[in-house]
């Protein structure tokens, strides 16, 4: 009870001192020196400002809230086009009205990542002299993503979550919700991601902060003072991660084509945004982000067993993987299942067989689809919530 009482405190600390802004299409919660979000490695960081959407509505006890945590390169535009950049939503197939994550019966938030570049308060921020943080931005773990999407979340009224998803480091942002806050989670889904940062993608991940470090505009980090922007270099990390998310079919198929053309370079642009995604995302968000997500081990924190990190808790879990995804390859995924198996909690494991690779999530899938959509409509009848649209 004593605990009890101590989180319903902080919780309404925590609301009284967040002020919500909307400017420029982008809405962000604003926590004065009152709340300041307790890092991992023992600082304070105040103020903090995070960036978030909403999408459909909170019923009546305030039981349907699902959080979308996205991941290296997206935003908290998860189902509406960005309105600074003009791209469209990344994950239409997925949350919206009818979608697996039905926004007609569902209070869907996705919040930009602590240390982002799209309203979150990260290095591009503006520090206590008016300057940008740059590299005096506290180094963030996964769990400081965690703890500041908590603070958002209790601010806007929401003490349980039904769902808490995501892919690659989204996904273990809501591996680290689960395991932090078991009674606060009711379900969670964690999709082509893993427990522990593989070791081929920390490589990848190395190769595109080399290379942006290496790009004469970085200035050491301090660019934004020199009017640049190391965009050669960061083009590079942009590149690393496209080809990380492609399958082992799919680079052959651009080497090939790039032969044929007499070419020493493949088309990665998937998107056909490359230019804009310079433009949009800070060069040192991508190093904070990154190195947060190749530190992830949740394990590490149990004794080095991942069963110990779910114990006790009373979450469902659905673990996805796609055959040809060679960045979290299904054996991660299958780990991860087996160490959800051991510690008690509900646990089901579903492998795609897609030739699309990691990416093969945000496009067309219907398997997966179908089965993201038995898993959420199992989990909302388990909590008695409707199965129909609206707020109930």
């Amino acid at each position: 009870m004593r605990g009890e009482a101590k989180a319903i405190r902080l919780a309404h600390m925590i609301h009284a001192a967040a002020k919500i802004q909307a400017a420029g299409g982008v809405r962000t919660l604003s926590f004065d020196a009152t709340a300041p979000l307790q890092l991992s490695n023992g600082e304070n960081l105040a103020p903090l400002t995070i960036a978030f959407e909403t999408y459909g509505a909170l019923n009546l006890d305030r039981s349907n809230t699902v959080l979308v945590c996205h991941g290296l390169l997206h935003d908290q535009f998860v189902a509406s086009p960005n309105p600074v950049t003009g791209r469209p939503a990344w994950w239409p197939r997925i949350v919206g009205p009818g979608r697996p994550i039905d926004t007609n019966r569902f209070f869907v938030v996705c919040a930009n990542v602590l240390g982002g570049s799209m309203g979150t308060t990260g290095p591009a921020s503006l520090a206590s002299d008016h300057q940008p943080y740059g590299l005096r931005f506290p180094s963030i773990t996964v769990a400081d993503m965690v703890r500041a999407q908590a603070m958002l979340i209790e601010a806007l009224g929401v003490e349980t979550l039904f769902l808490v998803i995501g892919a690659g480091l989204g996904g273990m942002q809501a591996l680290n919700w689960a395991s932090a806050y078991p009674r606060r989670v009711f379900a969670c889904a964690t999709i082509a991601s893993a427990a522990r940062q593989p070791a081929q993608s920390i490589a990848l991940s190395e190769l595109g902060r080399q290379a942006i470090m290496a790009d004469p505009d970085w200035r050491s980090g301090g660019y934004a003072a020199h009017g640049v922007r190391p965009s050669k270099g960061l083009a590079v990390a942009r590149m690393a991660a496209q080809v990380a998310s492609l399958s082992e079919a799919g680079v052959r198929t651009r080497v090939e084509a790039a032969a044929r053309r007499e070419r020493f370079r493949f088309d990665t642009d998937i998107s056909g945004a490359g230019v804009g995604f310079v433009e949009r995302f800070d060069a040192n968000s991508y190093l904070y982000i990154s190195r947060a997500a190749d530190s992830f081990d949740l394990a590490a924190d149990f004794g080095g067993r991942l069963a110990n990190a779910f114990q006790g808790g009373a979450t469902r879990h659905a673990v996805f993987a796609f055959s040809s995804d060679w960045r979290y390859p299904p054996e991660e995924s299958r780990t991860l299942a087996h160490a959800l198996i051991a510690s008690g909690s509900d646990a089901a494991y579903v492998e795609i067989d897609s030739p699309e690779g990691h990416d093969a999530h945000l496009g067309e899938q219907p398997e997966f689809e179908a089965a993201l959509t038995g898993f959420i409509d199992s989990a909302a009848a388990a909590r008695q919530l409707s199965l129909l649209g609206g707020a109930s």
